[in-house]
């Protein structure tokens, strides 16, 4: 099996397809807890489809699933780590689950 890293774009394009596809068939057999793994595999494919160099430091994010405003403070490959502002403990998250707050 290939990693996610060594993959092209054409292929993690693909991969992400095959992902959502098989999670929205998991979640409607009610295999809601499978669903939620594909989902996050799907998020890693989409991170390594992005530059981190786009995510600031400092900047603020909605997260794909959770509540709350996410303030990066420093990455670390494809993922962001941080605080939701929900919940004093760090976290991280793959870059593919951020979405800017436009001010």
């Amino acid at each position: 099996m290939t990693r996610m890293s060594d993959m092209s774009r054409e292929e993690l394009e693909r991969e992400m397809q095959r992902l959502l596809a098989e999670a929205r068939k998991k979640e409607q057999a009610g295999f809601i807890s499978e669903a939620n793994v594909l989902e996050q595999k799907f998020y890693m494919a989409k991170s390594y489809l992005m530059d981190p160099a786009e995510i600031k430091i400092g900047g603020k994010y909605r997260v794909a699933g959770e509540e709350g405003i996410f303030t990066v403070e420093y990455l670390n490959g494809v993922f962001a780590w941080g605080k939701l502002d929900t919940s004093p403990e760090k976290r991280g998250f793959p870059i593919g689950r951020l979405k800017e707050i436009k001010n």
